[in-house]
């Protein structure tokens, strides 16, 4: 398999702010992009924390546009092009391509379930050959306690089998360690890079020869994130990891992407950040000062936001 055109290392699910109109403010998008990257943290755009699916396929495209003249490389994202109708999967990632974003996360069409191997082959192989280009690498995004559809073992055996080539790896979003490990024991020695779905699993990933990982936490806390990925083999490896899911656990006590939100507002000083797209909601006055209060406590902060 080719493996030179592969990402690896921590990737954040970029939160998307909003106008007061609710449209995508993609000034603060590209601000809060520029600080992720400064904190070697790779661009997840369109990811579930991006609140992707409350987004428009035009909205994608010309968030995508706004962010490639930004100057954003696009060999630094890594965008969410799964969607349920398979004529919008092609043409975003087509769109994600024209950015020089090469590598897409792809969710299975989800909102038909108890869909067969059979019929998610088949989607993802029209993508594939509807896109034409070489340059693809797909990454398959297995949420199942959010999308209903999950991605098997002998699905990824299929699409390997198929489009060696194009299908570059996972994000593993389960929670199940054991389903990440058997991933990477069947696929990695092929080259299919498995991406662990939170930072809470970037270690025990990293040992087990993973790529890294892919966490909403990646927006509030990058360079520590980062810093185990670059250091996992350093005798403080797993202090770090302790360390990473306290703070986890912090923002776990709230809704995860308000909590988000409402921490990047906070220490952005920009209220707008806080923003969210119904059906979610931000949160509260006291959620918030409970979560901020949890911070401090930890002596947490972003610097350089």
């Amino acid at each position: 398999m080719v493996t030179s055109t592969r990402l690896r290392g921590v990737l954040s699910p970029v939160i998307t702010p909003f106008a007061a109109d609710l449209s995508p403010d993609t000034d603060k998008l590209i601000r809060h992009c520029r600080w992720l990257l400064s904190q070697d943290v790779g661009l997840a755009v369109f990811g579930t924390n991006s609140e992707a699916n409350s987004l428009s396929v035009p909205e994608k495209m010309a968030v995508l546009d706004a962010l490639a003249d930004a100057d954003i490389p696009g060999a630094r994202m890594m965008p969410g092009t799964g969607c349920c109708a398979l004529a919008d999967s092609v043409e975003l990632t087509r769109h994600a391509l024209h950015h020089g974003a090469t590598r897409v996360l792809m969710l299975p069409p989800f909102y038909y379930k108890g869909v067969s191997d059979d019929g998610l082959f088949a989607s993802y192989a029209e993508v594939i050959e509807r896109v034409a280009d070489d340059r693809l690498r797909l990454y398959l995004y297995h949420i199942p306690q959010v999308s209903q559809v999950p991605i098997s073992l002998a699905l990824i055996e299929r699409l390997l089998k198929a489009y060696p080539d194009i299908i570059a790896g996972i994000k593993d979003s389960s929670g199940n360690w054991d389903n990440t490990q058997a991933m990477l024991e069947r696929f990695q020695p092929q080259g299919f890079d498995v991406f662990a779905g939170s930072e809470t699993f970037l270690l025990a990933n990293m040992r087990g020869g993973g790529a890294g990982c892919i966490t909403a936490t990646g927006n509030v806390n990058p360079g520590a994130i980062a810093r185990l990925y670059r250091s996992w083999q350093q005798p403080d490896a797993d202090e770090q990891q302790k360390a990473l899911d306290a703070l986890r656990s912090t923002f776990a006590k709230f809704p995860m992407i308000p909590a988000l939100k409402a921490a990047v507002a906070h220490f952005a000083d920009d209220p707008g950040f806080a923003a969210v797209r119904p059906p979610l909601v931000s949160l509260n006055p006291q959620q918030t000062d409970e979560l901020l209060t949890a911070l401090q406590a930890r002596d947490f902060s972003m610097p350089g936001l």
